[in-house]
């Protein structure tokens, strides 16, 4: 019963954290907070991949989870990188913490995707 939220939660929340980031990069991109032009724009493009991907994980689509991946690691990538600009030094903890909600929001698509799975075999039988 508990899983059958699992695979809407994780969507919401690759949701949430992709628009968080597409906003976020853009407010650096036009604040000048990073002092490359590029690297926000890497922090837009991110999020949105994320944004897509959790359409893709709630409809179950196959190479969704993948494209949740690829976008949780581009933002884990140029967070490391934005770190030692913005504050002088790379801060472990933040980095831990946005790694640690990347695997959880992983872990829960993935065995929404499989409680998911399990529930459509149960209902064409």
């Amino acid at each position: 019963m508990v899983q059958q939220g699992m695979l809407p939660a994780a969507a919401l929340g690759m949701l949430i954290y992709g628009l968080h980031d597409i906003v976020a990069g853009a407010a650096d991109l036009i604040a000048g907070t990073v002092p490359e032009w590029w690297a926000a724009a890497w922090r837009m493009l991110a999020g949105a991949v994320l944004a897509l991907a959790a359409i893709f994980v709630r409809a179950s689509l196959p190479g969704g989870l993948a494209l949740a991946l690829g976008g949780l690691l581009g933002l884990q990538s140029i967070s490391l990188h934005n770190d030692p600009h913005i504050y002088g030094d790379l801060l472990v903890w933040p980095q831990v913490s946005r790694a640690v909600f990347s695997a959880v929001l992983v872990a829960l698509a993935w065995f929404g995707w499989e409680s998911a799975g399990e529930d459509g075999a149960d209902e064409s039988a």
